[in-house]
Order: C-alpha cells, then structure tokens, then sequence
C-alpha cells in the first residue's frame, strides 16, 4: 500500500494522505472544493464567525470535480478512470439537482458507479464532497 499526495491540491484538513493506492486501485480521501493553500471555498460567502451566509452549489461541483481530476493525475490515474464516486451532500432538497445536472457534464462519457448521501455537515463549510475509487493505468 503506498500513501499518495498531490502538490497542487488543497490541503487534507487532518493526518491523511489525498489518496492510497492498493494494487492497480487508487482509493481517494474525501476531497471539497477548498482551493489549494487557501482557506477560500468558491462559491461560499462567510460571516465574521466563519458561518455559511449563502453558497453557490454548482460552483462548489465544478471546483470538487477539478480537484479531483488533480489528485487522479497526480497520483498516476485519470478522470477516465472513475469506477466508483461517493458524494457527500450537505442539502439534498435544494442541491441535487444542480449537482446532478453538472454532474452529467463531467461524466457524460464515463459512468462510473455512484451513490449521493446528504449528511447534517462536513469538516469545512462546504456542500459538496466527494469518495472516489479509480483505477491506476
């Protein structure tokens, strides 16, 4: 087993590797759509408290999606690659569809398997994160 790391995506936010590789299977950590060596989450507008004033959903989708695709090819796979996607959102009723909708963008020519949670939070104040399992070409 081999720990992996990305040097141009965001920060894991507690002691673990961006992804582990076990065989010819990369298994990716949860991964948001924070920017690199930032705070900063596109699409989010805080408070002075650091409290979610408003957030812009799909902005959040593409920016997980990219970080992704960074630790995929970073870490010797590709977007191609995706066999398997958990997606960990924060508000089901009003999201999922604008997530499912650019979604259907990024992976209208591969499908890897999929399943969507809405959880009460996630670590950072995002909507959006994703679980994903690829295979190493």
């Amino acid at each position: 087993m081999t720990l992996k790391n990305s040097e141009n995506a965001p920060e894991p936010v507690g002691l673990y590797p961006h992804a582990r590789q076990v065989g010819e299977l990369l298994f990716l950590s949860g991964i948001g759509p924070r920017k690199k060596g930032s705070k900063e989450i596109p699409g989010v507008t805080l408070d002075p408290d650091g409290n979610i004033v408003d957030y812009d959903i799909e902005a959040q989708c593409h920016s997980v999606f990219n970080n992704v695709r960074t630790v995929l090819e970073e870490c010797g796979s590709s977007w191609e690659n995706l066999i398997d996607v958990t997606v960990f959102l924060t508000n089901m009723k009003d999201d999922f569809k604008t997530f499912n909708k650019v979604y259907a963008d990024y992976f209208k020519d591969n499908m890897p398997a999929r399943t969507t949670l809405e959880v009460n939070a996630l670590p950072t104040p995002i909507a959006i994160e994703l679980k994903c399992v690829a295979r190493i070409s």
